[in-house]
């Protein structure tokens, strides 16, 4: 026998020792198993045992099956870099030179480090910390983050990644405390007190790829504008960036153009392009496009072919299955489908008109003399702009609309809910009376039109325009755009059972955000407008993920009172740590661009939320005195992936079961709950569809007052739902003040992809 197999037995037998000592675990019967097959197998054979002795019965399996991944990483790590594999982790200075040197790692990395400044962090390095992985958060972060050379060799191991992460984003500090903030993003992520999003996981320290998760783009009713939209969109989703579009300025079906009539084919055509391009130019190899269309209630085209983009019925011709949509609705439809008759019938009348004729026809004009559409206003919570424009254009005699009763087009967006999932709720006006930044526009004027991929990103929005096309002195055509507001955010989150129970948000929330604010400034992204109102907004999304898993250890069951109160108590403890920490940042580096003139300057922000007690107050006048770095702070992704990396459970949804099957590549393993006992399973033993989803809601409206952009929330339900039911969950979310929800995920449906792109 060679000496490759006996190191491999040799490391099998510790890990299983290793792992049988820590989690009592009676490994006998494997023991007994691998000592009597070929050593060439020990490996596998072991993991295969080790992945189906998983069960409720015995949830520690997975940490021994983690424990027998990770000698298998050493190996092939060592491999690859001709070390010793029982060090676990080579020389840190070495691993960065090498792929450097082949072209993984950008060049930054070595012209803003010394050798000694790498030796030092690079001593920070605990191999330890990787026994914190369960099985399947390993193998995700092994699988599709650590670092491997153009043949598929690994290179990186997992606190490797860590710690370039934390180089990465700390290589613009001053230099006297650079490696005090390395370390301290370092023991944040080691840890798995918080992740970082996914393409910040994924390129972070890397020479592709950028850092942000999060676009949202308002297309301009021209030709001109449609297409250099999908220009945008390419270079931004091959850069794997998840993707929002706002479509409700286009001109509807039938409408003129250039005043000949009826020659628009509406906002469906474009549509299906964006979705062709979401499918062709993918990420970087790794996954397709992912793009939503947002689209406003009041828009002619809502019931001419968009609500059935991905239903399976209809013409193929007009239908896009890979994009995903979302409907903008205002307070006044909400409240047209309470609107019955004497025999409770809903008698709600709603009109729905194009954009373009409106602007025409009604002559609405902003202060700079440009023509304004029902879009661009909102009701405040003192006076309802919107609905004073939307009776003046009902009124109008000539212009042109299509009436339905305001039920029948609910009940058409909660068919589709139930076969596709989508489209997601954005309720608009909630939205613009909760935003921070609307000074910019003014009041009663929409600055925030639609929402992102995953719904928790709300921030001001505005179209490109070109301004002129000329030839210059060397006969090149040169077109020049103004940039409209286009949206970009930043992820990270915080692991709640780890960062909560351990007692470090106090520590954990200024490096996070430190982090988060130091990627506007590191990422290049391909898109120019996009950088500009990145810079002038500075934008980030702090969040959350594994509530569900919180909720178990502290004994709190999902439907109850105590969830609630648990949930305004914490987030606000949250929003508190993150605005302090904003507020240092600006005390150290300066405020945002716009911040002159918003909420957060006025105090108005905190007036709506009613934050009084003697540290608001205290907080509250440092940010007048001394502003805050970001436009936006907070914001509550998906986290499905990157949750699972941190062993626990997804954003602030229900867990799916206790005990279910993952399939990976040549094999299928059970996963369990996590920290599952015989205490926990009594608050996790409910599924997700069986849940009352009001508790949800309530839960959600209490974390949403603290949160200054929106949250990923699904609503869970059985697939043989009455209309009613759903109908009021609508409802509920609607009067509790919820700005967003996402999927409804019926029972029917398979599971559906997340949003990777904004996973954190």
């Amino acid at each position: 026998m060679g000496i490759k197999h006996h190191t491999e037995m040799d490391s099998v037998f510790a890990a299983i020792k290793a792992a049988s000592k820590k989690y009592n675990l009676d490994t006998k019967e494997l023991s007994e198993k691998i000592a009597s097959i070929e050593e060439s197998s020990a490996y596998e054979q072991s993991l295969l045992y080790a992945l189906n002795q998983i069960s409720m019965a015995d949830p520690d399996w997975t940490f021994l099956a983690a424990n027998l991944y990770l000698h298998k990483l050493y190996q092939n790590a060592s491999t690859s870099r001709r070390y010793e594999p029982e060090k676990k982790y080579g020389d840190f200075h070495t691993l960065i030179t090498e792929l450097t040197s082949i072209g993984i790692y950008s060049q930054d990395l070595l012209q803003s480090y010394t050798k000694e400044e790498i030796d030092i962090v690079g001593a920070e390095i605990d191999s330890e910390l990787d026994q914190l992985f369960n099985y399947i958060g390993l193998f995700l972060l092994a699988d599709r983050y650590l670092a491997k050379d153009y043949e598929g060799n690994l290179y990186e191991l997992p606190q490797e990644r860590f710690l370039i992460i934390a180089m990465t984003l700390m290589r613009n500090e001053p230099k006297a405390t650079r490696l005090c903030y390395v370390k301290e993003a370092y023991w944040a992520l080691s840890n798995l007190y918080m992740t970082v999003a996914t393409p910040t996981l994924s390129n972070a320290g890397k020479s592709f790829g950028q850092l942000s998760s999060c676009f949202i783009d308002t297309v301009e009713d021209s030709l001109d504008g449609i297409y250099l939209n999908n220009w945008d969109i390419a270079r931004l989703s091959k850069d794997g960036g998840g993707i929002g579009i706002y479509l409700g300025k286009v001109r509807a079906l039938g409408s003129d153009i250039k005043k000949f009539k009826g020659n628009s084919s509406g906002v469906v055509p474009w549509i299906r392009l964006i979705n062709d391009t979401a499918v062709s130019v993918d990420q970087l190899g790794q996954r397709q496009g992912a793009v939503a269309v947002y689209l406003d209630i009041f828009h002619k085209d809502i019931m001419d072919g968009y609500l059935d983009l991905k239903t399976n019925n209809g013409d193929e011709r007009r239908k896009a299955h890979d994009i995903f949509t979302g409907v903008s609705i205002p307070d006044m439809f909400m409240k047209k489908l309470q609107e019955v008759d004497e025999n409770g019938r809903s008698v709600g009348e709603w009109h729905t008109f194009c954009p373009h004729q409106v602007k025409q026809i009604m002559g609405w004009k902003d202060e700079h003399g440009l023509p304004l559409g029902l879009e661009d206003f909102y009701d405040e919570e003192d006076e309802k702009f919107f609905s004073k424009k939307y009776e003046e254009a009902v009124k109008h005699p000539l212009l042109p609309r299509k009436t339905y009763r305001a039920m029948d087009m609910m009940a058409r967006i909660m068919i589709a809910q139930l076969e596709t999932g989508t489209p997601y709720m954005f309720y608009r006006d909630e939205v613009n009376r909760q935003n921070p930044n609307k000074h910019i526009r003014g009041k009663g004027h929409t600055s925030i039109y639609g929402s992102n991929l995953c719904t928790e990103i709300t921030q001001n929005m505005s179209a490109t325009t070109i301004v002129k096309e000329y030839k210059d002195e060397d006969g090149n055509i040169v077109i020049v755009r103004k940039p409209g507001e286009f949206v970009v955010c930043n992820l990270s989150s915080i692991n709640l059972p780890k960062a909560v129970r351990g007692n470090v948000l106090e520590r954990l929330i200024p490096i996070q955000l430190r982090m988060l604010d130091n990627v506007i400034d590191l990422n290049t992204i391909s898109v120019g407008q996009a950088e500009v109102t990145n810079k002038n907004y500075r934008p980030v999304g702090l969040g959350t993920f594994g509530w569900h898993h919180l909720l178990a250890l502290e004994g709190i069951f999902w439907e109850s009172d105590q969830a609630v109160s648990f949930a305004d108590r914490l987030y606000e403890d949250i929003a508190y740590l993150t605005i302090k920490s904003s507020m240092e940042l600006a005390k150290e580096k300066g405020t945002y661009l716009k911040f002159e003139g918003s909420e957060w300057q006025t105090g108005r922000y905190f007036e709506r939320r009613g934050y009084k007690t003697n540290r608001w107050n205290h907080l509250i006048e440092d940010v007048a005195k001394y502003g805050v770095r970001n436009g936006w702070m907070m914001a509550i992704a998906p986290n499905s992936s990157t949750a699972k990396i941190g062993g626990s459970t997804d954003g602030i949804d229900p867990l799916y079961a206790v005990e279910y099957a993952e399939e990976k590549k040549n094999f299928k393993f059970k996963v369990t709950a996590p920290d599952l006992n015989h205490v926990t399973y009594n608050y996790y033993h409910r599924a997700r569809h069986e849940l009352d989803q009001v508790w949800s809601i309530k839960q959600n409206a209490a974390r949403q007052r603290h949160i200054d952009q929106a949250i990923s929330f699904n609503l869970y339900v059985r697939h043989d739902i009455k209309a009613k039911d759903l109908l009021q969950l609508h409802m509920e979310a609607w009067k509790n003040g919820l700005k967003t929800t996402y999927y409804v995920r019926s029972t029917s449906q398979a599971e559906m992809a997340d949003c990777a792109a904004c996973h954190s």
